[in-house]
């Protein structure tokens, strides 16, 4: 054979095994998520601490327990900013999807983070504006830029008295504003247990990052 053709046989032959091989090559690892459920007092997480723990915990069902998993939090009294306790990115979803590659570009309108890329550990879409229930109301303390907000449960210790800052996992809202569309600073909740965080279309959830 026709040294010429026999390269234009092989050529297309071996593109086809690569092709093959990197649809059978897993996803790279995770390191977001949004919490598939709440442990049960609605914002009383025991503190930060309780709510890493919690990502910790449902990132070791999902197989990424070797990770250190820390929660989208912040507090006051102590000051804690949510965007200083996620370690620095590339952040990816159970998918392998990056949502954001820094810090400043989670908080920046660069920022990959939707209804379809905001899922949870296990790879599900959070129910969002239209579904029923709604569950987009995701926990944070935070501002848009992610620092303390005034708002936290109590640190993150109250299911009963108070209110928490929460952010939009779907992006959407009643209208078509700039907190309405916010991830991380929307709104206030009508308080801190479930039925209170449920009134406004919220489930108790929480965003997980990877620190490492």
């Amino acid at each position: 054979m026709n040294p010429r053709v026999h390269l234009l046989i092989a050529a297309p032959v071996a593109l086809a095994a690569v092709v093959a091989c990197s649809s059978m090559m897993p996803p790279p690892p995770m390191s977001f998520f949004v919490t598939s459920v709440n442990p049960g007092k609605g914002a009383d997480f025991g503190g930060l601490a309780g709510a890493d723990k919690h990502c910790q915990t449902l990132a070791a069902a999902a197989g990424a327990g070797a990770r250190t998993w820390h929660a989208y939090l912040s507090t006051t009294n102590p000051s804690v900013n949510a965007r200083d306790r996620i370690g620095t990115g590339p952040w990816r979803n159970q998918k392998g999807e990056v949502i954001a590659t820094s810090v400043d570009d989670l908080h920046s309108a660069n920022n990959k983070l939707t209804k379809q890329t905001a899922l949870t550990e296990t790879g599900a879409v959070v129910n969002g504006r239209g579904d029923t229930p709604n569950m987009h109301d995701v926990l944070t303390g935070s501002t848009a830029d992610g620092r303390a907000a005034d708002q936290n449960c109590a640190n993150w210790t109250s299911g009963t008295a108070g209110s928490a800052i929460v952010g939009h996992s779907d992006r959407t809202g009643l209208d078509e504003s700039a907190p309405a569309k916010s991830w991380n600073a929307s709104h206030p909740t009508r308080g801190c247990g479930m039925d209170a965080l449920k009134t406004t279309g919220g489930a108790g959830l929480l965003y997980c990052f990877a620190v490492n």
